[in-house]
């Protein structure tokens, strides 16, 4: 059997090419790997036969690469979840429409079995809940696109952490590039999937600089924009996110120290190590079954394709979803935390009462 995908949203992260990582000479070309598109076509089990997007020049060049029959290009999400029958729906949209393709997919005649959103999950959180619940009602998996899950080495150190590799995590110290919910979510949905335990306290900063309108060669201002601050977990650790600095000087780093050893993970640089704690020193050994360092030319490029592969597992049954949009809303609610924190000047409790629910954040 053969499980069938559509796309909402012919953008960049859907095969397009992506500005800043991909030559802009290659995009609408070329067919990148790290993308939805990508993922699907190098996965056995799953076909991408269906595309959307309100964009008539887009569609048109994403159907052209990814060799989409013309009458499989819709002119609008609504026309092709009415006339497709789909297991998988992509929801590759700005993060503003994520909630509403997102729903509108889930209750659709095309019915699909999985959602496979682009992170962040929404907007808000309310969005947030709302996507999670409509998924609950109609029996439909939401995957949220957190590409850090679908690698091997952060899934092993993962268990290498929960198993007590550096002993009880007491404190996290992490930092990237701005903005905060358009690039950062990935940092912030790393802590929580590496740390068991859940966000109940967030106090924020935002600077207000933003490398999107420049990157994106956008026409809009956005609430979306460097900053961080801190957050205290409900076991105790304290973890300080720094996410202010330009994506031309940034790295991708975590620190985590704990009752029996340290870590020090940089993406950017291609350089993890680990130190355990023998009789109060710190000695550097190997991380276990990890030879080399988590790569954005690797193991970023692949995770498309290690999600995808999740999407068809998901679909015959082997295996249960590993980037929830429940987990997803911690990630947001962290985020909107900060902004929150940050234009009231005070503390933020999570998980949020009602009114803090309602805020959102305008991204790309």
């Amino acid at each position: 059997m053969t499980y069938r995908a559509g796309i909402i949203g012919a953008g960049g992260i859907a095969g397009l090419g992506v500005l800043g990582l991909h030559d802009e000479e290659d995009i609408g070309k070329e067919k990148f790997p790290e993308s939805h598109a990508g993922g699907y076509d190098a996965t056995d089990g799953i076909e991408l036969v269906a595309v959307a997007d309100v964009d008539e020049e887009k569609l048109h060049t994403f159907g052209e690469a990814w060799e989409i029959p013309p009458e499989r290009r819709y002119v609008g999400h609504e026309a092709m979840l009415e006339t497709e029958d789909l297991d998988v729906v992509s929801v590759c949209t700005p993060s503003f429409l994520h909630h509403r393709h997102v729903v509108d997919a889930a209750r659709s005649a095309a019915a699909p079995d999985v959602v496979w959103c682009e992170k962040p999950i929404a907007s808000g959180v309310r969005e947030a809940n709302e996507m999670c619940e409509v998924c609950e009602e109609t029996d439909t998996e939401l995957v949220v696109n957190h590409s850090f899950r679908f690698t091997d080495k952060l899934q092993l150190l993962r268990d290498h952490v929960r198993d007590g590799l550096v002993g009880e995590v007491k404190a996290v110290t992490a930092q990237f590039r701005r903005e905060l919910l358009r690039n950062s979510t990935h940092l912030v949905d790393t802590l929580i999937y590496l740390l068991d335990a859940r966000p109940v306290r967030v106090s924020g900063y935002v600077n207000g600089e933003n490398d999107a309108v420049t990157a994106l060669e956008g026409d809009r201002e956005v609430d979306d924009a460097g900053g961080g601050g801190f957050v205290v977990m409900d076991d105790g650790t304290f973890v300080s996110i720094d996410c202010t600095v330009a994506r031309d000087i940034s790295s991708m780093t975590f620190q985590f120290v704990g009752t029996e050893g340290k870590l020090y993970l940089n993406n950017d640089d291609g350089e993890w190590r680990y130190w355990t704690l023998e009789d109060g020193t710190h000695v550097e050994e190997p991380i276990p079954g990890i030879e080399d360092a988590w790569r954005w030319d690797e193991d970023y490029r692949g995770s498309f394709a290690n999600a995808a592969q999740h999407v068809v597992d998901l679909l015959d049954g082997l295996v249960e979803n590993h980037s929830t949009g429940e987990e997803a809303t911690r990630s947001a609610e962290v985020i909107a935390g900060f902004y929150i924190s940050h234009h009231t000047g005070g503390h933020v409790s999570v998980p949020f009462d009602r009114p803090l629910r309602d805020v959102t954040i305008t991204s790309w």
